[in-house]
């Protein structure tokens, strides 16, 4: 028992050095904002540690070296009215008040070495804090309202991010909202999706619109419209064709097999007897028996029903602003229809399991062409998808 609680008194106090020296390491790699971080959090969960004492000498002088660096940084970019700087100051602001907020909880703290509370000079910086965001904030929306300005898709994407950073920052800020919304309406590549039947084989409507509804595609693209039917006011950057070149379909067919089915079956037991017709008994004084078997048999038809469906088209990609086109994939699918059932003549115990299992199966109606190629649309649907998500605009 000594032993264990030697050992977990020792890991305790390893594991503290090894926090004391990983901070150090921080210091003198200039990372005082982590060598802080790690320097709070142990002095907060306990105020009673062996090395506290090292944790708030490491905690009192990673604080001044962060906030002179970060008070030279200031003086450096104070004047710098670049959109970089302006982001860059304010942000310095930001840290320097969540550094003292980090620390304040834990003061006062004293240095058991010197005998005196460890110095943390705290400064309010709300002024400072509110004209650097007000700049940063201004900042933000003239660069966005430069890059709609140009009128180019990806320039409205652009302006787009920083309406949404500055949106972060002040929600309520002049016609922000009504910008965001503008950025992503132009900054979005609108598709014009349509679907032609070059077959010979009309296409159930109910398909037409399943292929059509690209809501159900999943392909989760903030930048990509598609429409189904032209809208108006609406300028479509691409279009997307689903052609169906060829849709055959094979006859209803019924074919038959037929299979001879033999076994031998336990039909009972008799007695062993020995070459005079005497009874056999064992070691123990009982007599033998032997398993008696019969052979049955049975003749078996399998009918199968038959009946498939082919579709076989592309999918062209056309940029429309400059009549183009893209790409283009082939979309082919094939459906079978297949029902198959078991009828037999002669002794049950003769049929395998297969057999008996058919025998529940009955003839069903062939469907029609209309239904079969609704039970294909599943097909094409998951192929249209996989061609949709391996191909983007952008």
């Amino acid at each position: 028992m000594k032993k264990a609680i030697l050992l977990i008194a020792f890991a305790v106090a390893f594991a503290g050095c090894n926090s004391v020296k990983r901070n150090q390491k921080y210091l003198l790699k200039g990372n005082y904002d982590q060598a802080i971080d790690l320097a709070v959090k142990k002095i907060a969960n306990d105020r009673y540690d062996k090395q506290i004492n090292e944790h708030i000498i490491l905690l009192e002088e990673a604080y001044a070296k962060a906030v002179s660096q970060d008070n030279r940084r200031i003086t450096a970019i104070r004047n710098n009215t670049s959109p970089e700087a302006l982001r860059e100051l304010y942000y310095i602001y930001s840290n320097l008040e969540s550094r003292q907020d980090a620390i304040r909880p834990l003061l006062p703290l004293k240095n058991v070495q010197t005998g005196y509370n460890a110095n943390f000079p705290m400064v309010n910086y709300t002024s400072q804090l509110t004209q650097a965001k007000s700049n940063f904030v201004q900042s933000l929306y003239t660069e966005a309202k430069t890059l709609m300005a140009r009128n180019t898709t990806m320039e409205y994407r652009e302006a787009h991010s920083i309406l949404s950073e500055l949106i972060q920052l002040q929600s309520n800020y002049k016609d922000v909202d009504a910008l965001l919304q503008d950025a992503h309406y132009y900054g979005t590549d609108f598709v014009l999706v349509t679907l032609n039947n070059q077959s010979n084989m009309l296409i159930p409507r109910r398909l037409e619109q399943e292929l059509l509804d690209f809501n159900t595609y999943n392909l989760d693209d903030f930048w990509t419209e598609y429409h189904n039917g032209r809208q108006q006011g609406v300028s479509y950057n691409y279009g997307i064709h689903l052609n169906f070149k060829e849709i055959s379909l094979s006859p209803e067919q019924i074919s038959e097999k037929e299979y001879h089915r033999k076994a031998d079956i336990k039909d009972g037991w008799n007695y062993k007897v020995d070459r005079y017709g005497n009874k056999i008994k064992d070691k123990d004084g009982n007599y033998i028996k032997i398993e008696t078997f019969k052979t049955v048999t049975a003749r078996v038809t399998h009918t199968i029903q038959t009946k498939s469906i082919f579709a076989g088209g592309d999918v062209i990609y056309r940029d429309l602003i400059s009549g183009r086109t893209i790409d283009r994939q082939p979309l082919a699918s094939e459906f079978i229809f297949e029902n198959v059932f078991a009828k037999y003549r002669g002794d049950e115990e003769a049929l395998t399991q297969e057999d008996k299992r058919l025998m529940n199966n009955n003839f069903i109606a062939f469907p029609t062409n209309a239904q079969m190629l609704l039970d294909a649309g599943d097909d094409i649907k998951n192929r249209l998808k996989d061609i949709l998500k391996d191909n983007s605009f952008r």
